[in-house]
């Protein structure tokens, strides 16, 4: 019975890895710290130029006025053009929805793409003759008759995603400095740092809240605030969970042991 403790207590206690294993943890902790530098600049783009470009953007587009008659038209101009045209061809496939309209210079031939079929598109054959709006050398807008349609290359107020986005590369940015960080630090004790099942777990839950928190919040029209502050929430969450049931479930084979 004293040899049966001594061996459970011995194989209660993680062996060190041998210095090969080390070589490899030290070696994905700098890569996992090459991923958290990466991920912070993109969660910085985000919202240090993509928020505040997009929300520019939208303010430029809805201010516009309608441009003043020309000899000859520019390619793109920071007001609204009401222009003639000829549809060419339309598609309407479960990927990719689009006309490709024909029309006077500099416009002769434009592919717009939409993000669904209704109500203009729909209806469209070739030969209709439809009136677009051209901001910036885009179509943003088709019209035939009293009916309108907004294309994708449309300026919107849905900020959420682009939040979203931010938020799902700041939090890659944290997991994989603490990940990566205590390899190099403590490469013989990693804990419950590991990949499986803590890591794994972790990642899942960041990149399913964000993209469920940010698309809800774009169809619900929520403040893009919320993004953030759920998603954060939700993966700490986690992680305080896995952690405890972790250590319950060591504690636990620890007692049975």
């Amino acid at each position: 019975m004293a040899m049966r403790r001594t061996g459970t207590a011995q194989g209660a206690d993680t062996p060190p890895p041998p210095r090969s294993s080390i070589g490899d943890t030290l070696l994905v902790g700098g890569v996992l710290l090459v991923v958290s530098v990466l991920a912070a600049l993109t969660c910085y783009s985000a919202f240090a130029d993509w928020l505040p470009d997009s929300h520019g953007r939208l303010h430029a587009y809805r201010s516009a006025e309608t441009c003043p008659a020309r000899t000859v038209t520019p390619r793109a101009e920071d007001c609204l053009r009401e222009v003639a045209f000829t549809v060419e061809s339309t598609r309407n496939a479960s990927r990719r929805i689009d006309a490709t309209l024909l029309g006077p210079e500099p416009f002769p031939r434009a592919r717009v793409s939409f993000g669904h079929s209704g109500p203009v598109l729909s209806g469209l054959e070739p030969k209709d003759r439809i009136t677009g709006t051209v901001w910036r050398g885009l179509v943003v807008e088709i019209a035939q008759g009293d009916i309108r349609q907004e294309s994708t290359d449309a300026p919107r107020d849905e900020p959420q995603m682009i939040v979203a986005a931010g938020t799902f590369s700041g939090l890659v940015a944290a997991l994989a400095l603490v990940f990566g960080g205590v390899r190099l630090v403590r490469p013989r004790h990693l804990g419950f740092l590991t990949w499986r099942p803590y890591g794994k777990w972790l990642f899942i839950v960041t990149g399913v809240s964000c993209a469920v928190v940010g698309l809800t919040t774009v169809w619900t029209g929520l403040p893009w605030l919320i993004v953030p502050t759920v998603c954060g929430t939700a993966v700490a969450l986690t992680a305080w969970f896995l952690h405890r049931d972790l250590r319950r479930g060591r504690a636990g084979q620890a007692r049975a042991d």
